[in-house]
C-alpha cells in the first residue's frame, strides 16, 4: 500500500501541486483561481485525444440504442442469445461499449490529487515538496477575483457545477425515435433511466461539492465547460457539401 501511495504522490500530486504554484507564482496578479483554471485547461489539453474518443463512443452507443432495443424485444426470453446478438452489433458497428469509461477512470485519481492539493498544498509545510526550479511563495492566498476564497465550501460554486453538469449530461442524451410499439416501451424505459440519471448526478455534484474547498468547484466548472464545449464541435451536424443545382 505503501508503494501505491508513494507512486500517486510521485506521479500526480507533487507535479500538479507544482504546476499549481508555478501558475500562482508566475502569472500576473498572483490570483489562486486564476491559476486553477489555466492549470485545468492544461489538463484537458492532455486528456483531449482521450476526451475525444469517450465522447465519440457515447455518441456512436446513443445512435445504436434503437437497434439494441430491437434486439432486446426480438430476444427477450432468450438472454444468453440475446446478449451474443448485442455483442455481435458490437462488434459489427465498430462500437466499444466501455470506451466511455475510460476518460472518467483517468480523471478519478487526477481529481484525488487535485483534491489533496486544494486540501493540503495550501500549507506552509507542503511547500516543502517543490521542485527546487520553483520559487517557495511562503503563502498562498486562496482568493479567486478577491472575492471568493477558494480554501473554503461555497454554495454559488457547487450550484454553478451542478448546472454545468447538467447541461453537459444533457447534450448526451440519447435521441432516439419511436418505434413500433413494443420497442417504444422499452425506450420509454429508457428515457425514463436516463432523465433520473440526468437530475440525479447534478444533485449529487451540488452535495458532494458542499463543503469541500470550493477550488475543486471550480476545477469541475471549468472542466466541464470544456466538456460541453468539445461535445458540441463533436456532435454538431456536419454541413452537407453545396451541390449545384442541375440544369
Amino acid at each position: 500500500m505503501d508503494f501505491f501511495i508513494s507512486a500517486f504522490n510521485k506521479i500526480l500530486y507533487e507535479p500538479l501541486l507544482n504546476a499549481l504554484v508555478f501558475l500562482y507564482q508566475y502569472l500576473p496578479g498572483h490570483d489562486f483561481g486564476i491559476a486553477i483554471i489555466v492549470l485545468t485547461a492544461l489538463i484537458r489539453v492532455v486528456l483531449y485525444p482521450f476526451m475525444i474518443k469517450s465522447i465519440k463512443s457515447q455518441k456512436a452507443m446513443s445512435e445504436l440504442q434503437p437497434k439494441i432495443q430491437e434486439v432486446q424485444e426480438k430476444y427477450k426470453n432468450d438472454k444468453e442469445k440475446q446478449t451474443k446478438e448485442i455483442m455481435a452489433l458490437y462488434q459489427k458497428e465498430g462500437v466499444n461499449p466501455f470506451g466511455g469509461c475510460l476518460p472518467l477512470l483517468i480523471q478519478l485519481p487526477v481529481l484525488i490529487a487535485l483534491y489533496q492539493v486544494f486540501w493540503k498544498g495550501l500549507r506552509p509545510e507542503a511547500m516543502g515538496l517543490l521542485y527546487s526550479f520553483i520559487p517557495n511563495p511562503g503563502t498562498i492566498n486562496p482568493s479567486f477575483l478577491g472575492i471568493i476564497n477558494l480554501a473554503q465550501g461555497n454554495m454559488i460554486l457547487a450550484v454553478l457545477a451542478g448546472l454545468t453538469q447538467f447541461f453537459q449530461s444533457k447534450m448526451m442524451m440519447a435521441k432516439n425515435k419511436k418505434t413500433d410499439k413494443k420497442t417504444d416501451q422499452m425506450s420509454r424505459f429508457s428515457d425514463v433511466m436516463q432523465k433520473q440519471m440526468l437530475y440525479f448526478f447534478p444533485i449529487f455534484t451540488v452535495l458532494f461539492l458542499w463543503k469541500l474547498p470550493s477550488a475543486i468547484g471550480l476545477y469541475w466548472i471549468v472542466t466541464s465547460l470544456f466538456s460541453i464545449l468539445q461535445q458540441y464541435l463533436i456532435l454538431k451536424p456536419k454541413a452537407k457539401p453545396y451541390e449545384p443545382a442541375k440544369p
